[in-house]
């Protein structure tokens, strides 16, 4: 479609161009003999025509009537909008775009099997791929984004440029030999991608969800689970009371594999109070990543590295029971 769009404007574009140079030469024609007694051949029109739109002018023939001089004026002025008014918007530019997004990869590899299919790119996802790749399992990610698929490849992170609701999309990124796909985009969106992917192949399907209320709507579309890391800080006061009587990981939510994720309350003991985030060193500690944060009442998703952690503030981790751990003895300061 895009291609037919160009090819359209090229036409367009070149047929305006021979109508002007055509017309411009007839009126040259008639000018000349009228008005400066010379009788050049229709060769010669169409030369100066080409030579005066272009502004390069050569010189050897010109106008001396007034008229003719307004007349060599305005076939500049022509010349100069078909080529920085109509040849930029109509071919160049749109033939550029279309190098840069053939440029931007389409399909993945036909021997990516049992892998997972992320739709949509974020912190969250950048979480996610730290531990996939930890973990040697194989994923691909989908997304709308230039800036974000150019990220991607300069990271050798296998990717597909384009719309997740699309099916040619979902079969260029291998969906009939996938095993899960994670729908991480608006909730509307989540729902048309978890429907087309559910025609293409029953695999399971996840969706993230910005609250917990569009889970019934997202499950009726198709999505096996339903997970809203917003939601998983509504159990927190629970949690606080009886996490510190327990040994093991309480309310953790799978999210896939050996992957949970966990919200931790922060405890006075805990050495992490008073420190930004990039001070804790908190993956290279436990290994587990942060994604959210909630401090002063406002959750805070993909919190930034100078967040500062409160006795009040509430980690949201993802990782492994090991990692989660190793962590959770970090917020309680043992």
């Amino acid at each position: 479609m895009f291609r037919l769009r160009i090819n359209k404007s090229i036409i367009a574009y070149v047929s305006i161009a021979v109508f002007l140079v055509i017309l411009h030469s007839l009126v040259f024609l008639y000018l000349m003999r009228t008005y400066e007694n010379k009788n050049w051949g229709i060769i010669t029109a169409v030369y100066w025509v080409i030579v005066t739109m272009t502004t390069t002018g050569f010189g050897e023939i010109y106008f001396t009537s007034a008229i003719g001089q307004l007349f060599t004026i305005a076939v500049i002025i022509s010349g100069v909008i078909m080529i920085f008014a109509l040849l930029f918007p109509l071919v160049v530019t749109p033939w550029l775009e279309e190098s840069i997004r053939k440029a931007l990869p389409s399909k993945v590899p036909a021997d990516l099997k049992n892998h997972i299919i992320i739709c949509g790119y974020n912190q969250l996802v950048e979480t996610l791929i730290a531990e996939l790749e930890e973990y040697k399992i194989p994923f691909m990610v989908i997304d709308e984004n230039e800036k974000n698929i150019n990220q991607l490849i300069s990271r050798k992170i296998l990717c597909v440029h384009g719309d997740a609701t699309d099916e040619n999309v979902l079969l260029n990124s291998n969906i009939s030999s996938a095993k899960m796909l994670i729908a991480n985009q608006s909730d509307e969106k989540n729902a048309s991608i978890i429907l087309t992917a559910k025609e293409l192949n029953k695999i399971e399907l996840i969706a993230l969800v910005e609250g917990i209320a569009r889970a019934g709507y997202l499950k009726y579309a198709g999505a096996d689970r339903v997970i809203s890391p917003k939601t998983l800080f509504g159990t927190y006061i629970g949690r606080k009371a009886i996490d510190p009587l327990t040994d093991h990981l309480a309310g953790a939510t799978r999210f896939f594999e050996d992957l949970s994720i966990v919200e931790f309350p922060i405890y006075p003991r805990s050495p992490l109070i008073g420190k930004k985030l990039n001070d804790t060193r908190i993956r290279q500690q436990t290994g587990a990543n942060i994604v959210g944060l909630w401090s002063g009442g406002r959750l805070l998703m993909n919190p930034q590295p100078d967040s500062l952690i409160k006795e009040s503030s509430i980690l949201l981790a993802v990782g492994t029971e090991k990692q989660l751990e190793s962590l959770k003895r970090l917020t309680r300061g043992i």
